[in-house]
Order: C-alpha cells, then structure tokens, then sequence
C-alpha cells in the first residue's frame, strides 16, 4: 500500500489512501501519518476495536467507554524515537529502502527493536483518532465505502479482462512481467476511452439528460465491462451441417488434421 502510494508513476499528490481491513495495521498507520497522507481503511471487525487511552492515571475519564478502552499510550517512547522513525520514514520517501524491506527488518527477529514498538505507540494513537472519527462521522464512513467502491470496481474491471491464466502472472523473468503489465494498461486505457465515447454519446440526448439526478451523476463511471466480450464472436450457421465428412483417400496429410481424422 504504502509503495504504490509512493511511487504511482504521476504527478498527482496523493492526500488519502482507501484500504481494505488487510491493507491497515499499527505500523501502516505510522508510517502513513509520518509521510504525510491519511490512511482510511474499513475496518471488518470494528466491534473488536479498542481504544486507548491518551494518559496514564485517569481510569475513571471516560466511563462511558469503559469496555472499549485499553492501555495508555506510551508518548514517552515516542519522543525518543522519533528521530529514528523520520529517518525511516524519510528512506522510503526518497526510496532508498522499500516498506518490505524495513518491516522485514523488524519483524523477521527484532519484534523488540526500541523504533517498532514506537512506530507500533504510535500507529496505535492515531488507530485510536481514526476510530473516533469514524464512528462519529457519517460522511467519512461514506467517503471510505465510496472509495473503496471505486477501487473495488477498477479491480474487478482488471481481474475480467486479465482473464488468461487465471489472471496470474506465472512468469519470473522481469521481461514477461513488464509485457503483461503493459498490455493490461492498454486494455484499462481502452476500455476507459471507449465506455467514456459510449457515455457521452447517451449523455448527448437530451431525454436521457433530463432523467439523470444528483445520484445518478455521482454514479457514472467507465468502469463497466458488461458490454466487453474477451473471447470473440462465434457465428454458426444452424440450417447448415458442418464438413465432417470422410476424406477421400488421395486427400493430402494435412487434411487429415484440420478435419480431425
């Protein structure tokens, strides 16, 4: 997540970032908030979340919230590291080192390393704000589902059209990889330019016009592919039989094969 926010081949500045619950985790939360952009995931399992507690010695602050409150936060540790976490956060901005390779640092043997558990206070803090803000406003929790949407349907459009092999990628030679990757970005390019072609030429009559509301306008998109069919056009004539006559036994070779004798 974090790379392809960094590195996503324009020049657009990216403010937000929608994920789903396997895309969020205390670390990313960190992360996300050291290089600048705010990270909205849908939470699967929000009954489950805990909330902690910004100070210690205050267990009575909050005792509506009693059952969902955990631990304070350990700001302390945080200070100390903080120089620490703007260095590794500052690696991967300039990309110098990879999120894969800096979480495998810490989590592969040094789960107790003294900038993992700050970056871990930290994610957890900024968990504790998300979710607050979350279940307090009803429009971001209507922002990351219509983001999420957005995703979920430009992966959809990829998985149908990338249909060879199981839309997997079973090569390890870079070359093969960046073929398959390229031609999946002329087809997303293609299918966008013809559905926006499609729309507008409907959208040019006025009686269609007329029946397209506020919701209506916030629904249109050129991801749609119901319309797309990837494995061509057969034609079969069914007051004809097919040639599959016995060849004659002068026939040459070939014609053996193509009628499948």
């Amino acid at each position: 997540m974090i790379e392809g926010v960094l590195r996503h081949c324009t020049e657009m500045e990216i403010e937000k970032t929608y994920v789903d619950s396997h895309g969020q985790s205390d670390v990313a939360f960190a992360f996300c908030c050291l290089l600048g952009f705010q990270l909205l995931p849908r939470l699967k399992r929000i009954h489950a979340q805990r909330l902690y507690r910004p100070a210690a010695g205050e267990p009575d602050a909050y005792p509506g919230l009693r059952p969902v409150l955990s631990r304070p936060i350990d700001w302390d540790l945080i200070r100390r590291q903080y120089n620490e976490m703007v260095k590794y956060a500052t690696a991967l901005r300039l990309g110098t080192a990879a999120a894969a390779d800096i979480l495998r640092r810490f989590t592969r043997v040094n789960l107790q390393h003294p900038t993992y558990k700050a970056l871990i206070e930290l994610g957890k803090a900024l968990r504790t704000t998300f979710l607050c803000r979350y279940l307090h406003r009803l429009d971001l929790r209507r922002e990351v589902h219509e983001g999420l949407n957005v995703i979920e349907s430009w992966n959809g459009a990829n998985d149908f059209i990338l249909y060879g092999r199981g839309g997997e990628i079973t090569s390890n030679r870079l070359e093969d990889q960046e073929a398959t990757m390229l031609a999946l970005h002329l087809l997303q390019n293609c299918m966008v330019y013809v559905n926006t072609l499609m729309v507008q030429r409907v959208l040019g009559e006025t009686i269609w016009l007329k029946h397209m509301g506020v919701t209506e306008q916030r629904a249109l998109t050129p991801l749609f592919w119901g319309h797309v069919n990837p494995y061509g056009t057969f034609r079969l004539d069914m007051t004809a039989r097919l040639p599959l006559d016995l060849p004659t036994p002068d026939a040459a070779p070939d014609q053996f094969l193509i009628q499948g004798v």
